[in-house]
């Protein structure tokens, strides 16, 4: 993708079966190349229930990074063997001593067994082809044996429908064979291409037990095709399910409005598109006085969130506006029931509310030890662990982090538990009128440097009117913050040359009157570019 370029990231996992001569023998190697931020783990998760091995890339001018030792001890849970690989060695800041040491030391790998390689120059490269060949296990499984695949990925294709990624456990696939799902309905398939992952498509005859590729089964919906599935066979199926992984479930949460409110349909259909790609972006409808339909959506994380934005702009053409991004809150009321909330619109009354609770996360953070002075990893660098509240977290920590550390610090987290907390909603009032699209949930404590903070950037972005206008924070029926936005004023004394006093007051109480009259009939406009500056977040 284009995005991938610009940011110089992997944001969905690419497979590429590459042949290969060892020794006058010719080998098949699998490749699926996966994101590496934190967001996207989910995708390296279920790439590694289709392989053998993995290639642990560090980076020799950065060295061990948090997301290094998440994705080192997500593959160890899948007992693969490991080969570090340290990456970058032409640069000049490379420092590959210190990154030996630091896989030995925080790995507990032998740093004598790495490879070096530069995949810019292609140092190295033979060295690391010949390394899988001896260290990776081939697969195993019977070719004979009933049907087993494992769905690890998929592609909506509009002419040929869903292109399914799979790994063949046992058995083997040939096209006009009639497949099925093993969790789903009893619907059945007919193959119709099959072919492993090269530069292009590549078409085979049959995919073996062991070999990774892709089939075209005339399927119409990503969903029929759910990774983490079994593929077996129609008439000879197998006799247990391969073990899938868990479905990945949306932290962040944020609505997505159309620009342009003719544009609603086109953002359905966006979304849908994007959808069928993307299994892990989920979205209902929302409708919001100020902004018109929409749609609250769910994502894995804050930089799931940007890259669904920019893809809808670029992809398809349309202006969006997004909510700030929110977490899901449980709710316990005091007649006992329970349930969860993801937006200020679904939060009940606050008399009601006998507990609340937020998501916290695991947090690590690898930072140069000049920043700080607690436990070292080495001499360099050391890891600071905390449990901090996702909310915190799903704006702008990751970027004001990388800042303050210029660049060096690397940062992971998993969601740990649920905790109590003390939120209230934050209305946003203009002209007495709650704007239910700028509704927040904010901490207690911080509510009124928040709603202060809100006012002011309303009453810099909102254009003056002929009339007064308030805008108001308040929480409940209690005001805690206030701006004005102050009138034009017409100067209807201006054709008088005198003359009684009592004309130009008659003018002014005329003026007065009409005034209060459009204020109390008026409605205040909100330019998008308002609601852009307040949804962006907090001041940095």
């Amino acid at each position: 993708m284009e995005i991938e370029r610009e940011r110089g990231i992997t944001i969905k996992s690419q497979a590429i079966s590459l042949p290969h001569d060892h020794h006058g023998t010719r080998y098949l190697l699998n490749l699926i190349d996966t994101p590496g931020h934190v967001d996207f783990t989910y995708e390296v998760s279920r790439v590694i229930s289709a392989c053998e091995g993995a290639l642990l890339l560090v980076d020799a001018t950065q060295g061990v990074e948090a997301q290094t030792l998440a994705n080192y001890f997500l593959a160890l849970e899948h007992d693969l063997e490991v080969i570090p690989v340290i990456n970058k060695i032409d640069l000049p800041a490379a420092d590959i001593d210190r990154t030996r040491s630091q896989i030995e030391r925080d790995l507990g790998l032998d740093a004598e067994e790495a490879v070096l390689v530069s995949a810019k120059t292609g140092q190295g490269i033979d060295r690391l082809l010949e390394a899988i060949v001896t260290r990776i296990p081939a697969p195993d499984g019977d070719p004979e044996a009933p049907l087993q695949a494992l769905v690890f990925d998929s592609a909506y294709d509009p002419y040929r429908g869903v292109v399914v990624h799979v790994r063949v456990v046992a058995g083997r696939i040939v096209p006009d064979a009639r497949i099925r799902f093993w969790a789903g309905d009893d619907a059945t398939y007919r193959v119709e291409e099959l072919g492993l992952f090269g530069i292009k498509p590549q078409p085979t005859a049959a995919l073996n037990a062991g070999e990774v590729g892709y089939l075209v089964a005339g399927i119409r919906s990503v969903g029929q095709a759910r990774v983490g599935n079994t593929i077996t066979e129609a008439e000879r199926p197998c006799a247990a399910p391969l073990h899938g992984f868990r479905e990945a479930k949306p932290v962040v949460f944020a609505a997505i409005y159309p620009l342009d409110a003719d544009q609603y349909d086109e953002l359905a259909a966006g979304l849908a598109r994007l959808q069928l790609n993307d299994s892990t972006l989920s979205f209902t409808k929302e409708s919001s006085v100020a902004l018109g339909f929409g749609f609250r959506c769910g994502f894995l994380g804050l930089l799931h969130l940007e890259v669904v934005q920019e893809r809808l702009e670029r992809e398809f053409g349309l202006g969006v506006v997004l909510t700030a991004p929110s977490v899901e809150y449980r709710i316990r009321l005091q007649d006992g029931s329970e349930f969860s909330v993801h937006t200020p619109g679904e939060y009940p009354d606050p008399g009601t509310i006998e507990q609340v609770q937020e998501p916290y996360v695991r947090a690590s953070i690898i930072t140069p030890s000049e920043y700080q002075s607690l436990n070292y990893l080495d001499e360099t660098r050391m890891e600071l662990r905390f449990d901090l509240p996702l909310a915190e977290i799903v704006t702008d920590f990751y970027d004001r982090l990388k800042s303050v550390t210029r660049g060096y610090a690397s940062f992971d987290y998993e969601v740990a538990d649920y905790r109590d907390t003390d939120i209230v909603r934050l209305d946003l009032l203009l002209n007495g009128q709650p704007v239910d699209a700028l509704a927040q949930l904010v901490y207690r404590g911080s509510a009124v440097r928040r709603a202060r903070e809100v006012c002011r950037k309303l009453r810099d972005q909102i254009p003056r009117h002929q009339f007064k206008i308030p805008i108001q924070g308040a929480i409940g029926g209690q005001i805690i913050a206030r701006e004005t936005i102050n009138a034009y004023r017409k100067d209807v004394t201006a054709k008088l040359y005198g003359g009684d006093i009592t004309r130009k007051r008659k003018l002014l109480e005329k003026q007065k009157a009409g005034k209060k009259r459009m204020k109390a009939v008026g409605a205040v406009e909100i330019p998008k570019e308002a609601f852009v500056a307040v949804l962006r977040g907090a001041d940095a």
